[in-house]
């Protein structure tokens, strides 16, 4: 039975005044610092990046929902009386608890919602309340936008994503005063959390320059090629828009067919090979492959006009050609993973129409082709948005790394953004080592010419699905891509969503091999034998609808990966010795991970 009003299971502590008013002195320092570092950049006659139309969009999305409702008196009545209602059962939930009545919760947080794991926010009526009143308002909130009668799905989408914005944003658990969590750490330390956390404030609005580069991870515990993206092998080409790995054997022979990873250039290639427990890339080396791998330049203003054109070919057949000439083979397999993939499949495409067979075969990891249902980062892509990204662009040559970054991260604020906020700059907690979220922070540019044709062609006119997207000159069609392709789409991604990734299976002419992994873009396809957590599907022809497929689809436990290897393996089956990296026509540059990949954003 609940405790009465104001009986409170978890006693906060009694602070000690004056070290508290030393350290409230300390915070209020501290947050000069921060504001200083915020106005460092102008102070110094630079001009802050122009701030995203995020508010105004917003505005407009949430506005255009309101104007929906109002405009049915009735159906804008019962709404406010469904919120009436919930609000006035919350209140004699509350009233009965107060008097030592059991009561039911009105609203209850999802089971997976971390925001509310302390006991206080149950055990604490008051804090009850402001969960339960939080909870009931927001889903109320969603409702209203899900079920807006006549509001066409572009504007309902980006409500939805905003929404989610702002309901992550106001959450009590954001604010000291209506977090017990961060009450009874600030009184038990006497605020001296709240000094190392708007320390750190300070310290990371100058790492962004004037802006909030959130901390995710403890970065002075990496070193790139020391104990992350630490495979060996050699850099055996260079150009002014990629580095080539060759991977070193570790296996006496190795299939003939080697291998070409096409990594996303939105971000580096060493989420392949994060660490030797974690990296598909030793794993795939250990298999008996030759692993090639490109490293994209991380691009500045002489980068400007490098486009799609110039990634095919400066990038994919640059690499093509040094493969031949190190390994003396003319034909290989390639992976391309997120953007990577989407670049692939174009590649292919040209290919198809030159009637260049050089890659035997395709894997797609986590990617794109037909961007119809392409998730939340379509919210981002509207005539307008891509105009004023355009000619944001068009300034520097490039978008900076800081953009795409925080559009990521906020495709999941609840996990990526607010639970940082919280422990770093209110608890004052140093975030933990942790080389997923090291790489996730080590953002790269990208060049206007490149980001504006695939903001345009893909996910603004979805030009590649539709057989009008023009490169080189050649009129692109998918349906002419007959090599067979391996396409790996993961059930939670948010990036490239598995319905996405299933339709665009279809746009190919010749056999596709959907698998669907448990998890999202990157967890799901980070999963390594040795320590797997997640499980895959695969089924049959990829026809009909995604649910259907998967209704009838094999499930197995564990890691995709060794089930990937045998696709491999069987469209080339045989062996030959194993190669040394610089063993060929070209001689070594430098030692792996290379140069391209230390450059900072």
């Amino acid at each position: 039975m609940d405790k009465p009003y104001g009986e409170e299971k978890t006693q906060s502590p009694t602070p000690d005044f004056e070290a508290l008013s030393h350290n409230v002195a300390k915070f209020i320092e501290g947050a000069g610092k921060a504001a200083a570092a915020y106005l460092k950049p102008v102070q110094e006659g630079k001009t802050l990046s122009e701030p995203p139309a995020d508010a105004s969009e917003a505005i407009k999305s949430l506005s255009r929902v309101a104007e929906v409702w109002m405009t049915d008196p009735q159906k804008s009545l019962e709404a406010q009386t469904r919120l009436g209602t919930q609000f006035m059962n919350l209140w004699a939930s509350t009233l009965k608890r107060a008097q030592g009545e059991p009561v039911e919760p009105v609203a209850e947080p999802e089971p997976k919602d971390n925001r509310f794991k302390d006991p206080e926010w149950s055990e604490n009526p008051i804090f009850d309340f402001l969960k339960q009143a939080y909870l009931i308002s927001s889903r109320w909130a969603e409702d209203l936008v899900e079920n807006a009668e006549g509001l066409d799905e572009r504007t309902r989408h980006k409500a939805q994503f905003y929404l989610k914005q702002l309901s992550s944003a106001l959450s009590p658990s954001n604010f000291l005063l209506t977090n017990p969590e961060l009450i009874r750490e600030t009184l038990r330390e006497n605020g001296a959390n709240l000094v190392r956390g708007v320390t750190m404030l300070a310290e990371d609005i100058e790492a962004g320059g004037g802006e909030l580069k959130i901390r995710q991870s403890d970065p002075s515990n990496f070193r790139i090629g020391v104990n992350i993206a630490n495979t060996p092998g050699k850099v055996i080409f260079r150009n002014d828009l990629i580095e080539l790995i060759q991977y070193a054997p570790t296996t006496e022979k190795v299939l003939k067919r080697p291998l070409l990873i096409v990594p996303p250039w939105i971000n580096k290639f060493y989420i392949l090979d994060l660490n030797p427990e974690k990296s598909f890339i030793r794993w795939a080396v250990a298999q008996g492959l030759t692993v090639f791998c490109i490293s994209w330049v991380n691009p500045a203003e002489q980068h400007a006009e490098k486009g799609f054109e110039h990634y095919m070919r400066d990038g994919i057949f640059s690499a093509l050609e040094a493969i031949e000439q190190a390994t003396g083979e003319k034909k290989v397999t390639a992976i391309g993973y997120c953007v990577g993939g989407t670049l692939l499949a174009t590649t292919l495409a040209y290919m198809a129409a030159k009637r260049d067979k050089r890659i035997d075969s395709a894997t797609l990891f986590t990617a794109q082709v037909d961007f119809t249902h392409a998730g939340d980062l379509k919210v981002f892509a509207d005539e307008q948005e891509v105009q004023s990204l355009e000619a944001s662009m068009k300034k520097r040559g490039y978008l900076e790394g800081s953009r795409m970054a925080n559009a990521f991260n906020m495709l999941r604020p609840t996990d990526l953004i607010w639970p940082y906020v919280v422990n770093v700059y209110m608890k004052g907690k140093a975030p933990l080592p942790f080389d997923l979220l090291y790489w996730n922070a080590d953002s790269t540019r990208m060049p206007a010419a490149n980001h504006a044709y695939y903001l345009r062609n893909c996910y603004l006119e979805n030009k590649l699905a539709q057989g009008e997207m023009e490169l080189a000159g050649v009129k692109l069609d998918l349906k002419k891509v007959k090599v067979p392709i391996f396409n790996l789409a993961t059930k939670e991604d948010h990036i490239a969503p598995a319905r996405s990734v299933f339709v665009g299976s279809k746009a190919f002419g010749g056999p596709v091999h959907y698998v669907l992994a448990g998890s999202g873009h990157i967890a799901g396809v980070v999963n390594p034998p040795s320590k797997p957590k997640y499980q895959f599907w695969t089924g049959g022809a990829v026809e009909g609808e995604l649910e259907d497929w998967v209704k009838q689809a094999t499930e197995t436990a564990g890691s995709w990966w060794p089930y990937w290897f045998e696709w491999i393996k069987a469209q080339a089956p045989k062996m030959v010795a194993a190669r040394e990296p610089g063993g060929g026509k070209l001689e070594a540059l430098c030692d792996a991970p290379g140069t391209y990949v230390l450059a900072k954003s």
